[in-house]
């Protein structure tokens, strides 16, 4: 009994096999060549992954191969993370497939999520310690090569957007042996000296192996340590580096660190205009206080003065004298408006409006009688035209003129059926225009 509760369907067998895969080894990473490689309809591909001395069958799935930026090709190296797994219709063991990297680039892309992980897993990526840029920047440090074409182009922005900072330059080398450490101790140097208010790390565009110097460990933690505020721009806007998770600030290029760190001329100049108008403002506001002091006291003074009372008295009369007079003329306007009111209803009142009404409305039942009498002529017209057409249509004579005959036999008959005629018969024969005699043959 304890044997058959042992007992497996094959399904389940399937299964139990997939799930101890995908659980056992987790993810991993693979290294083989490219063999047998197809592209469903789906947009999944499916291919073989081989070595020397054995293969084994792959799948990726469209949402994820459409992230490896390139189609492999039969043949081709490649480096993939990948799950154990096993297809159950089939019981065939694969590897689903997550990502994938030409065999070159794909080990530094390893190396640059396992970083990735670990420096994540020490809180060098936390935003609570990320720093604020000042607002108010006076010295920028740049650490970066110094003939580098990054260097050229930050200068060209900082110059024509705000010509009064002052800039620091730590050069480094940012490719090659050394160049990490090189960048790192710039970093230390710019901390020790503490004469910037702002540091910007990075250099222009290049290949992963080219910005691989921004991906190591000691110049993540020089980041980290800097109490100097860091901005990371390193390469273009799609490459990303372990410095731009460390950094305060990550800015798309070095072109854009510099936009962040200075302020548009106009900017400044309207801030400085803007600073003057209040400080305008300011003075005029004080010399009207002072002004209305003045005429308070001034007021006071001119309400004791007899003069000043002669002139309310006189004003009070002049007002008053205004107003009898926009009384009378707003009275002769209303009655103005009454007369007009009466002038137009005995207008309309009045037998001639009615006889031109009257004239009008003549008018218009004559054009409309004329207009029926058209309409009922043309309409029999056209109804004529109509029964003569049916007419013509039913006419022998229209019957002959579309090419036929009327045949008829010597007693002068219309002959019908030609079985009814014998030969040497003599026929006569109507067309549209004309007749003739004919022989039966």
């Amino acid at each position: 009994m304890a044997a058959q509760n042992n007992i497996y369907s094959v399904s389940s067998l399937n299964r139990a096999a997939k799930s101890l895969l995908e659980t056992g080894l987790g993810v991993i990473w693979l290294s083989g060549e490219i063999s047998n490689l197809t592209i469903a309809v789906s947009g999944h591909w499916y291919f073989t992954l081989k070595d020397q001395s054995a293969q084994i069958k792959c799948a990726m799935f469209r949402g994820n191969n459409s992230r490896a930026g390139f189609t492999p090709k039969h043949g081709q190296q490649v480096l993939v993370r990948a799950k154990l797994s096993l297809y159950e219709a089939r019981g065939d063991y694969q590897l689903i497939v997550e990502t994938m990297a030409p065999e070159g680039d794909g080990l530094l892309k390893q190396q640059f999520e396992e970083l990735k992980c670990q420096l994540a897993a020490q809180g060098l990526f936390s935003e609570s310690i990320k720093k604020q840029l000042p607002e108010i920047i006076k010295r920028v440090g740049i650490i970066t090569s110094s003939t580098g074409a990054a260097l050229h182009d930050m200068l060209s922005v900082l110059q024509r957007r705000d010509p009064r900072l002052q800039i620091i330059i730590y050069p480094s080398t940012v490719q090659g042996q050394g160049s990490a450490a090189s960048v790192a101790s710039q970093i230390t140097l710019a901390n020790a000296r503490n004469e910037c208010d702002v540091l910007i790390v990075g250099r222009g565009g290049g290949s992963l192996e080219d910005l691989w110097c921004f991906n190591e460990p000691q110049v993540a933690y020089a980041i980290y340590h800097s109490t100097l505020p860091v901005i990371s721009a390193v390469g273009h806007e799609i490459d990303v580096t372990i410095s731009d998770f460390v950094a305060d600030l990550r800015a798309a290029t070095p072109s854009a660190a510099a936009e962040l760190v200075s302020q548009n001329k106009t900017f400044v100049s309207t801030q400085l205009m803007t600073l003057v108008s209040r400080l305008k403002q300011s003075a005029l506001n004080i010399l009207q206080s002072k002004a209305h002091q003045q005429n308070v006291l001034k007021q006071t003074l001119l309400q004791h003065d007899p003069k000043h009372k002669l002139q309310q008295k006189t004003q009070h009369l002049d007002e008053v004298t205004l107003r009898l007079q926009h009384a009378m003329k707003q009275k002769m306007q209303q009655q103005t408006t009454v007369t007009t009111q009466l002038k137009n209803r005995l207008q309309q009142a009045s037998p001639a409006h009615k006889i031109n009404f009257e004239q009008h409305k003549q008018i218009q039942l004559s054009r409309d009688l004329k207009q029926a009498m058209n309409n009922k002529l043309t309409h029999s017209q056209q109804h004529l035209q109509h029964q003569i057409e049916q007419l013509n249509a039913f006419s022998p004579l229209a019957t002959l003129a579309r090419g036929y005959a009327i045949v008829k036999d010597q007693d002068g008959k219309v002959s019908t059926d030609s079985a009814k005629l014998k030969t040497d018969d003599i026929v006569q024969v109507t067309l549209d225009k004309g007749q003739f005699n004919a022989k039966v043959m």
